[in-house]
């Protein structure tokens, strides 16, 4: 079983990264959250890995630190009804520390606005993740900060608009829906604003 990845980052996007080990090109499907924390194109990078294999998939799920993978594998293996696309989107709305939080204080509305995530699926999260949880979800005690992106669009606001609805339907939007979002997003924020950002915004509209 794949547990980590450290290799050079070969491609990137906010929803999945490419990492080269021996000549070898793993695929890894990542949230935003772990895409906000990558390096540059042609640095070493790490990923935490949970490795999925059933008889019509083989995928693999890698994120910047190990809290970040352990709470997806709670979501996936917990939480009826949620699979790893949902469990994506999650975390890519929210890290470690703020999920925790929603849980801990039953934040339905904040676990509301992820996609996929209706009023009862908030509720079932929120009630199967804090009786398994128990006590250590009480150890989020800060009130946690959005972390923003560093990474600069490195092409223009047209190839940022594709790459953020294509990040957005990724994450299970429909695509006339993500490009809607996407534009209101880019009007707010700029034309120049990030992919990452872009489709930050748009997941907290």
């Amino acid at each position: 079983m794949i547990a980590t990845l450290e290799g050079i980052l070969a491609e990137a996007t906010p929803t999945n990264v490419i990492i080269e080990i021996n000549g070898i090109g793993y695929e890894v499907n990542i949230p935003l959250t772990t895409a906000e924390n990558l390096p540059d194109l042609g640095k070493k990078a790490k990923l935490f890995i949970r490795a999925i294999y059933r008889e019509d998939t083989q995928a693999l799920y890698g994120f910047s630190s190990r809290e970040d993978k352990d709470l997806f594998n709670v979501i996936i293996d917990k939480v009826s009804g949620v699979g790893p696309k949902i469990a994506l989107g999650i975390l890519s709305q929210h890290n470690a520390d703020t999920l925790k939080a929603a849980i801990a204080s039953e934040d339905v509305k904040l676990l509301s606005k992820c996609p996929g995530i209706g009023k009862k699926s908030a509720e079932r999260i929120i009630v199967e993740l804090k009786d398994f949880m128990g006590a250590s979800l009480l150890s989020s005690t800060t009130t946690p900060t959005v972390k923003t992106s560093g990474m600069q669009p490195t092409s223009g606001s047209a190839q940022n608009l594709q790459d953020a609805v294509a990040a957005l339907s990724a994450l299970g939007y429909k695509g006339v829906e993500a490009e809607k979002a996407i534009l209101k997003t880019m009007k707010i924020l700029g034309e120049d604003t990030s992919v990452e950002e872009l489709v930050k915004g748009a997941l907290q509209k």
